[in-house]
């Protein structure tokens, strides 16, 4: 992407290094993330305004624990080094780094000596902070003064006496840091002289660009499910390629109720997309009878999906590239490409497809959040209730159905998810919550309706708030509201005679059941 200045980070595995780049692209300051193995070389460059050193799983003193090009503490650009960053660089430099008899995950507080350096400008001396670390620093190295310290940590901050280079322990980018935003925004615009001069604007066009020349005159099959971000995925597409473009509607059984009659009006009549809709619901529940461990469920849709794809490709002489609208979460959750993270979980379709598929990947979505995707459907002229709606697993509610999986239990979780979601829209709710959404038990319990005694399934609601899904807290719904709907689910729905409401945060639970 050609921008004018920005801020690169030095990928070192981290769960929260996006977060960085989110943090800083919401001062209108494009940030790039790139491996840690970069050479100084490569960022001897005028358009880089600040580096960027981040968090990561590893311990400096491990075997084969990733590394850094000494040469790039000598391009006199602003560095800032964060958790292993900063033990990176103490190690690097000649300090004293150890591995702590007592880590350090969760809250802490920052004691600063002073908040004359630059980066903790306009802030108190004891600052709230999120640590997450094993290794400790005892002793800066040459050149390095100490600024900050914890009860577990000596050594929180320190600084360069003259050159632009700072490391802390802690995280200034998860929203548990108190005021890591203004942190961040001092490193940005103070240390690294950065204008707010990057818009959303710049990436559609940036994207429309690098898609007709990655494209050329081939074809490119979607997968378009009707969320936010295969729409948004679609249009973007659709703008650079026009009718080089299919989307395919893959409906495998298991969406939300009246899916398919809504796709094929809005992407076919309404936008004007080449859109192939295709009943595949017998191939998919076929598959999955009597299965009920969620991580072959996952494997079963993911292949059968495949299978389909081939196939409707296979009708459209096979497009060369094969089109989804994975977000930077769904990377991270399941390997980085750029740095040495830790595999949260497996069920994600990204970094590949099986050779027998024969199609490329074109996934123009892939570094941005929820938010920012948002933000493009809006510009691209997306209806916002289309925009606005919350995300959907793509194997859909087959995560939702806990244990084995048939059409009545689909349609019985449909109905209960349908009267749930239509009730925080007519409660003006909907867009205060970031994801909702209905879950079928696979037990039942004892009930009275009327003068009958009923034995039926459980269904438990969830509702999160949350500003990157890396994170999530439990919505406090109104009583009275929850109360309406478990009403409503248990006279509406047949086979539903209890509703149970999730209180669980992400972590340490998952947004998802399964």
């Amino acid at each position: 992407m050609q921008v004018s200045e920005k801020i690169v980070i030095l990928d070192y595995g981290s769960q929260y290094t996006k977060l960085i780049a989110r943090r800083i692209r919401d001062m209108s300051v494009y940030s790039e993330i790139i491996p840690f193995d970069t050479k100084a070389a490569d960022l001897d460059r005028s358009d880089i305004k600040g580096i960027i050193l981040s968090g990561g799983p590893q311990s400096v003193f491990a075997s084969g624990a990733p590394q850094i090009d000494p040469d790039i503490f000598n391009l006199n650009k602003p560095i800032l080094g964060i958790c292993y960053g900063m033990q990176l660089i103490c190690h690097v430099l000649g300090g004293r780094v150890e591995a702590s008899e007592d880590r350090e995950y969760g809250p802490a507080t920052l004691k600063l000596e002073s908040t004359s350096h630059v980066f903790f400008e306009g802030l108190n001396l004891n600052q709230k902070v999120w640590m997450s670390h094993g290794d400790r620093l005892l002793e800066p190295p040459s050149g390095f003064r100490a600024i900050g310290s914890s009860d577990n940590a000596p050594i929180t901050a320190m600084a360069h006496r003259d050159r632009p280079i700072l490391a802390i322990q802690f995280h200034p980018e998860v929203s548990h840091t108190e005021h890591g935003a203004q942190m961040l925004s001092n490193f940005v615009f103070k240390m690294c002289s950065c204008r707010a001069s990057w818009k959303m604007f710049d990436f559609i066009e940036d994207s429309v660009n690098a898609i007709r020349e990655k494209v050329g005159d081939s074809g490119v099959l979607l997968g378009l499910s009707g969320g936010v971000d295969s729409s948004v995925a679609a249009v973007l597409i659709h703008r650079a390629i026009g009718d080089q473009l299919t989307c395919v509607f893959v409906d495998h059984g298991m969406m939300r109720k009246d899916e398919m009659n809504e796709v094929v009006t809005t992407f076919r009549s309404g936008i004007g997309i080449n859109l192939i809709a295709v009943d595949a619901s017998n191939d998919f529940l076929g598959q999955l009878k009597d299965v009920d461990d969620p991580e072959e469920k996952r494997k079963i849709i993911g292949r059968t999906f495949i299978e389909v794809f081939d196939r409707e490709a296979s009708k459209l002489n096979h497009p060369e590239f094969l089109a989804q609208g994975t977000l930077y979460p769904d990377v991270i959750e399941s390997a980085t490409h750029h740095g040495p993270a830790q595999t949260i979980k497996s069920h994600h379709n990204v970094g590949g497809l099986p050779d027998k598929m024969n199609m490329k990947l074109l996934e123009p979505l892939r570094d941005l959040f929820k938010d920012e995707v948002r933000q493009v459907g809006r510009i691209l002229g997306l209806p916002d209730p289309l925009v606005s709606r919350h995300p959907f697993p793509g194997p859909g509610l087959a995560v939702r159905i806990l244990g084995a999986i048939d059409r009545e239990s689909v349609r019985v979780l449909q109905e209960a998810d349908d009267i749930f979601i239509e009730m925080l829209r007519s409660h003006q709710l909907y867009d205060h919550v970031s994801q909702a959404f209905a879950v079928l038990l696979p037990v039942k319990t004892v009930g009275i309706m009327g003068d009958n005694r009923t034995y039926e399934r459980v269904c438990a609601l969830r509702s999160v708030s949350t500003n990157d899904f890396m994170t999530a807290d439990w919505s406090r719904l109104p009583h009275e509201f929850l109360a309406e709907v478990s009403t409503r689910i248990v006279n509406e729905v047949a086979g539903i005679n209890r509703v149970v409401y999730d209180i669980t945060s992400k972590p340490p639970g998952t947004i998802e059941w399964e």
